[in-house]
Formats: C-alpha cells, structure tokens, sequence
C-alpha cells in the first residue's frame, strides 16, 4: 500500500511561509511598476531569478539538460508559466488592487483541475470535483461583479488578464506533467526561466527601451524582491514542499497567498476592497477545500497537475 503524503508541522511552516513570499510579490509588483515598465518588471525577475538557480544548479553538480526536445519544452514553459502570465498580472495591476489580483490568482487551482480533467485520463472530473469548479467559477464571478462585465472598461479587462494568467499557469501544470516528468525540479525552473528571460529581455527593449532615469529604491526594491525572494527562493521552497507533501497538499498554499496579498496592500498601498471580492474568495475558497476533500471527511481524488 502506498504511503499517504501528509502534512507536517514543518510542512505548515515551509506553506506559510511560501504564503508570504507570494502574497508579497503582489505589492512588489505595484511598487516597481509605478516607474518601470511592465516588460521591464518581468524581465528583470525572471531573468535575475534565473542567474540564481542556475548557479544552485551547478553549486549541486546537478545534471544540465543537452536535448534540444527539452530546451524546446523550456522555451514553451517559459512563456506558458513565467512571461505571459507574470506579464498579464503586472499589467492588470496598473488598473485593480493588489489584494484583488491575488484573489483572481487562486482561481489557478481551479482551472488547473479543469484543464488536467481534458489532458489526462487519470484525472476526471469527479462529481465532487465537478462540483468544487462550479462553486469556484461562482466565486470568480462574483469577484468580478456582473456589472463589470456588462460596462466591460479597463478594470474589467485588467481582471480578465488576470484569470487569463490563471489560465495559463494551469496550462503550464498539465504541459509539465508531459513533457519535463523525470528531470528534478530545479534543473525545470532553472531551464524555464531560461526560456522566459530570452521571450523578455527582448520585449523589454522593444517595449519599454532603456531606462531614462535612475529608479527609486522603492523600485529597485520591489524588483530585487520578485527576483531574488518570490521567484528564486519561492521555487526552491516550492519543489522542497512538493517532494514532501505532494501536489494536493501544496496546492492549498493558494488560499494563504490572496489573504497575505490583501493585507499589505491595505497596510502599505491603503487599498479597499468591495465585499464581493471577499465572498467571492470566500467562494473561490470552498471550491478548492470541496476539491481537495479532507474538510468533509473523504480522501482527495485530485492528483496531481
């Protein structure tokens, strides 16, 4: 009989800690985009935090691709899991809250039940999974407001490109599963950043060109904070969590990450949310616990994306 992952004190602290640093990131990203420009934010995170895990790479002696199969697979990861998605939250912020994006965020665990239930026969969509989606995308909506939708301004797109990169990350789950299973985790989100930071470098001149004046420290800060902490340090963190308590169990860090984000964005930016954003967290919320079903007393039928 296999052996159950469970979850450990120490496991709780490695998640709450995962939390924080990607609840962070939110603020990270008002901060450094109030003077650099979205490409350019992105850019300079993923191509920092890819210098950083290539260097723990090799300081472990662990094995470097050769393939062109895999550098191609990276190349798609990068653009699937890093720069289109960092790149359609970072410009939704410039429009909705921090708090607000992050809420729109854990929608990924939902979607990714939904697209591994298309891509994968081991993972059907259950009447309880069917049912923990269904109560998610009510959250999703009622996030949004039926009203915004119906005037359909520039908040209401920023909001979409925030589910869009939801979309994406889920995407990215059921792509990984495919194509990068076997290679050990670090040696993925080092390749992959590879692959984000060629798709962006470029961009980022094409976009936003050279930097006309110095930046802040505030921005510096916030981009060393993306890069360093929420990127580099948050994948290892992440993949250590992953080996120990399994997919299923990490994926509940998303329900502590839009909570952490709300609250230094009310702290620090003195931002306000709607109460639909809450109940619709809340809803987002319940969904995934339904999916996930220890809450009600049953074993978790999700595997992992």
């Amino acid at each position: 009989m296999t052996a159950q992952k469970t979850m450990t004190t120490g496991a709780w602290v490695q998640m709450g800690l995962l939390a924080c640093i990607w609840g962070g990131s939110f603020l990270s990203n008002r901060l450094a985009i109030d003077e650099a420009g979205v490409a350019t934010v992105v850019a300079l995170r993923v191509s920092g935090a890819c210098a950083i895990l290539w260097g723990y790479v090799l300081l472990r002696g662990l094995p470097v691709p050769r393939a062109p199969r895999l550098w191609a697979a990276f190349l798609i990861m990068g653009i699937v899991n890093n720069a289109l998605p960092f790149s359609l939250i970072t410009w939704g912020q410039l429009s909705i809250e921090s708090g607000l994006a992050a809420i729109l965020n854990a929608s990924t665990a939902i979607l990714g039940v939904l697209v591994a239930a298309l891509a994968f026969r081991d993972e059907r969509l259950t009447p309880a999974k069917a049912l923990g989606v269904t109560v998610g995308f009510a959250g999703v909506v009622t996030v949004i407001g039926p009203a915004s939708l119906r005037t359909f301004d520039v908040t209401s797109l920023a909001q979409l490109a925030v589910l869009a990169a939801s979309l994406s990350y889920a995407i990215s789950g059921a792509f990984a599963r495919s194509v990068l299973g076997g290679l050990p985790p670090e040696v993925a989100a080092a390749g992959m950043l590879t692959g984000s930071s060629v798709v962006m470098l470029p961009a980022a001149l094409i976009f936003d060109g050279l930097p006309e004046q110095a930046w802040s420290p505030a921005v510096w800060g916030g981009i060393l904070y993306l890069a360093v902490i929420a990127s580099a340090l948050a994948y290892l963190i992440f993949y250590g969590l992953l080996r120990k308590v399994g997919a299923g169990n990490a994926s509940l860090t998303t329900l502590l990450v839009a909570p952490v984000a709300i609250l230094l964005g009310a702290v620090v930016l003195g931002e306000a949310l709607p109460l639909r954003a809450y109940l619709g967290f809340a809803l987002l919320a319940l969904g995934l616990l339904i999916i996930d079903g220890r809450a009600f007393g049953r074993r978790a039928e999700a595997g992992a994306t």
